[in-house]
């Protein structure tokens, strides 16, 4: 197997998740060192652990994203441990799946702050980092929700929405230090952040794919006839880190099977 990514060091927020650790795994294997970066620490360092054994380098690190400091200790500890850090990939987030009026105003800011704010702060921190690299990708994760947004509560798809700016401003502000920023916005994915009821994305059965019924609607959204896996999302953060990727930044990449259209 090529090993695409060669030499690379990686942050990854929201590290421990589903499409999160995919893509640890998977740039490991494509021989970047790896820093697992979650709020759950216990399964950030199990990812972690399952990397080293299977002979890759990697750390791991608790990552509260709406904290600039815990920020700051993730990258320092990363770039002390790998010699430089080239690469960010922003997975953490949380969404309430309320409507409009059930909305509350610690729902708004907890969505905000994680999806949008805690992304800003990353980029902001790491970036020191790159210039010391000589190169640098950072790459978020959206959601259908950064290209359209309907009824529902408002949080969710405006921290999407707003990602779409945050990439272009961090491409046109940083491309003159070899610093791309994309952004990848999954569809329909089969995931924890669906499935489980967790405090930063609660669920239950009106919302929880273990609902056939709603894993179906799901699906029958999704023209190309299956949910997204995310090993799907995995690869294509993989290519746009990749050299493979070199000309692209500011933009975003679908990954919905066709939802979006």
């Amino acid at each position: 197997m090529t090993e695409k990514l060669q030499g690379r060091a990686t942050l990854i927020s929201g590290g421990a998740g589903s499409m999160g650790s995919a893509t640890a795994r998977l740039f490991a294997r494509h021989g970047a060192a790896v820093c697992v970066a979650d709020l759950d620490r216990e399964r950030a360092e199990a990812v972690a652990e399952e990397i080293r054994a299977g002979g890759g380098q990697a750390l791991s690190a608790r990552l509260d994203v709406r904290s600039s400091a815990q920020w700051n200790g993730a990258v320092t500890d990363a770039e002390k441990a790998f010699g430089h850090l080239d690469t960010l990939c922003n997975f953490a987030g949380a969404n309430h799946r309320v409507s409009f009026d059930a909305m509350t105003e610690e729902m708004w800011r907890r969505i905000i702050d994680t999806n949008l704010t805690g992304y800003f702060l990353g980029t902001k921190i790491v970036v020191p980092a790159m210039r010391r690299a000589g190169r640098g990708v950072i790459v978020h994760t959206g959601s259908l929700s950064s290209i359209r947004q309907g009824a529902g509560g408002p949080a969710y798809g405006a921290s999407k929405a707003a990602l779409v700016a945050l990439t272009r401003t961090t491409a046109a502000s940083y491309a003159a230090d070899n610093i791309r920023c994309v952004l990848v916005n999954p569809g329909h994915v089969d995931t924890d952040f669906i499935r489980a009821n967790r405090a930063h994305s609660p669920n239950d059965e009106s919302t929880s794919i273990d609902n056939p019924d709603n894993y179906e609607r799901r699906v029958k959204a999704t023209p190309l006839g299956r949910m997204t896996m995310p090993d799907d999302v995995a690869r294509t953060f993989l290519f746009a880190a990749s050299d493979e990727a070199s000309m692209i930044t500011g933009s975003w990449i679908d990954v919905d099977g066709g939802a979006g259209i």
